[in-house]
This record gives C-alpha cells, structure tokens and sequence, in this order.
C-alpha cells in the first residue's frame, strides 16, 4: 500500500466520524442542515440580486444614452432651424436691393445680385427652406399669411383678398416659421 492511499484512507475515516458526531449533518425533526447547502443557497440568492442590480443598472444606462442622444438630435435640430431663420432676412435684403437696381437700369449688378441670391435660396431649399407660394388676389389664410392692415377693396371680389404681399413667408420641412405679411382687402 502507498502512502498516498492511506492517507486519503485516513481523511475518509476521519470525515466519516465527523458526520457521525454530527459536525456536517445535524439531522432533526426530518430536515438536514447541511452548512454547506446553506451558504450555497445564501450565495445563489446574493448572485440573483446582483445579477438583478446589475440588469436594472445596465437598462438604465442604456435609457441614459438614448436620452442623451434624443437631446443631441434636438439641439442640432434648434440650431439649423435658427441659422435658416436668421438668414431669412438676408434674402428680404436681396429682394430690397434687385428691385432698387433696376431703378438704375444697369443689367450687369442686378445679374450679380440676382447669382447670388439663387445660390442662396437653393442652398436653403437644400435644408429644407421654401418659399410660401402666394400672389395677389389669393384668399386669406390665417395659417400661412399675418394681415398687416385692412384696406378698402376696389372690387367686390377682392373682399377678403390678399391686395399687397409685403413680406414673403417660409416653410422650414412642413413647420411655418415665418407667416407671409399681406394687405387685405375689406
């Protein structure tokens, strides 16, 4: 016999005994209290609650940068929405200054004037800018047009007619961001 295996004989005699003395095997009124059993449920339950800790936490980060991302998104939004509506007076500029140019009947600045402001408005129509397409003689429409003033109608039926479109309005993708400024008749 070798040592190795009288050895492991030793330490099974001697395991026996203790669970004979009732160290790891205390059975009363039917049920076994095993120590062992007990730690492996007491750490099956702390696992449980951190694995359900750990769930929680992850979803809420997750809800965290997807919220993040939507603010991000909105800013980005707020941002070009201002910059297109801060240009639009520059092109109320541009209208302003081709009509004074033709005053003078010089063809070549009014051609410059008039380059410019093209490029500009396909630039802006690119972003999603466009004109309200409006003209004399239209019906008023509070939801695309702001009266300015009222003022007498020649005719019967330009009553309730735009007469005079003062200020062009602009559609920014579907959202009006500035109403169109007209005269009507009354």
């Amino acid at each position: 016999m070798d040592i190795n295996q009288k050895n492991t004989e030793k330490k099974q005699s001697k395991l026996s005994n203790q669970i004979d003395d009732g160290k790891y095997c205390s059975c009363q009124q039917g049920e076994p209290h095993d120590p062992l059993k007990k730690e492996i449920e007491f750490l099956k339950k702390e696992l449980e609650k951190e694995k359900d800790k750990f769930l929680r936490l992850f979803a809420e980060f997750e809800n965290y940068k997807k919220r993040i991302q939507k603010e991000r998104f909105d800013i980005f939004r707020d941002v070009h929405e201002q910059i297109l509506i801060d240009l639009i007076p520059i092109l109320d500029d541009f209208e302003r200054g081709i009509k004074e140019l033709r005053k003078y009947k010089e063809e070549h600045p009014v051609k410059g004037f008039f380059l410019i402001q093209e490029k500009l408005i396909k630039i802006l129509k690119e972003k999603g800018l466009n004109k309200i397409k409006i003209k004399k003689g239209d019906d008023f429409n509070t939801d695309f047009h702001e009266a300015i003033t009222q003022i007498p109608a020649i005719t019967e039926n330009l009553k309730g007619k735009i007469i005079e479109i003062i200020e062009a309005g602009y559609i920014l993708k579907e959202k009006i961001i500035r109403h169109a400024k007209v005269i009507i008749g009354k």
